[in-house]
């Protein structure tokens, strides 16, 4: 017996809807109901008709219609024969992408994890994208006394630039170009903000680093220019993080990477294998779950589900919006 679920399918560019789909719980499925969903910078793109190549990432082709989601969380309803793994009541979070912005989803079991102990739902149900910056944070390489410049003041730059200063970084950075995003990044901790459409972000680090570079630099922001600005801030032998999922081509100056010496770090999380992962989301939500880092202030916008046109439109056109929510 199935069950019956509102879903989002986008049909094209700024063309998304609610549509109604029965849910047949496979032998190694589970079935959610969610408690809230968060909209990502990916579905932005998606929205906007920016689909990338099909990747291991998707269980289904990157097309359109493209059933649209995979930041959620909430409540398993129905567990598939084979299912041990989980019973019906447990709270867990989504790690797939099963069209998600819906009332209830599906998925495998490798595709949902463990809400840890302790921590509320409003947070777990955004459990990915925390995890995913959380994780980088800690893997940043960040050391005490650190200058570290984090490029993006979107949900995951405000995230790691509270983990590095945590870390004990001395002096924490983060470049935006829009002022509000910049602001809130300095009310939760931030020491400097710049914002890259009014200032040369790279002189300005120099200046702050008497003139070697930063220690290390998280490119969160997902563009050429980022990329290429992140480049010429680092100190000589510094840490480049990778965060962004970039899916168009880019033009790079490799060069200093080679004569520099710079170190690359890979934090993301979702991409390692599904048991590597379900370890480490449990020890990168620990401060989280400890109450060290402040979260909610970054969700900005909340909608319920039949509101899904307004909330993608509002994505769309404020930019300042930095994690939009939908409740069923």
């Amino acid at each position: 017996m199935g069950i019956k679920t509102k879903a989002a399918l986008l049909t094209g560019p700024y063309d998304i809807e609610l549509v109604e789909k029965e849910l047949v719980c496979g032998e190694d499925e589970v079935i959610v109901r969610n408690h809230l969903m968060g909209i990502c910078g990916s579905d932005k793109n998606f929205y906007r008709g920016y689909l990338p190549p099909k990747t291991a990432e998707f269980r289904q082709e990157p097309k359109f219609p493209f059933f649209l989601g995979h930041e959620s969380g909430g409540t398993v309803v129905e567990v598939g024969s084979k299912v041990r793994e989980y019973k019906v009541g447990d709270k867990v979070m989504a790690f797939g992408w099963n069209n998600n912005l819906a009332e209830y989803f599906k998925a495998n079991v490798w595709e949902v994890q463990p809400v840890p102990e302790g921590l509320d739902m409003d947070i777990a149900s955004l459990g990915e994208p925390i995890g995913c910056a959380m994780f980088s944070g800690l893997n940043s390489g960040v050391q005490l006394g650190d200058t570290v410049v984090i490029m993006g003041g979107g949900f995951a730059g405000q995230i790691i630039a509270q983990v590095a200063k945590k870390k004990g970084a001395l002096n924490v950075v983060v470049v935006d170009v829009l002022d509000g995003k910049l602001a809130l990044a300095k009310k939760l901790g931030t020491d400097f903000t710049i914002n890259a459409s009014k200032e040369d972000p790279v002189e300005i680090v120099k200046e702050l680093t008497n003139g070697k570079g930063a220690d290390v630099v998280v490119e969160a922001a997902g563009s050429e220019q980022s990329i290429n600005q992140a480049t010429e801030m680092i100190k000589h032998n510094g840490k480049f993080v990778w965060y962004s999922w970039i899916t168009n081509p880019v033009n790079l100056n490799i060069s200093r990477w080679h004569d520099d010496g710079i170190e690359f770090i890979n934090t993301c999380l979702v991409h390692h294998t599904q048991y590597e992962r379900y370890v480490w989301t449990f020890a990168s939500l620990r401060p989280v779950v400890q109450g060290l880092l402040d979260i909610k202030p970054l969700i900005t916008h909340e909608f319920k589900l039949d509101q899904i046109k307004e909330a993608f439109d509002l994505v769309d056109k404020d930019d300042t919006a930095i994690k939009v929510i939908l409740r069923p």
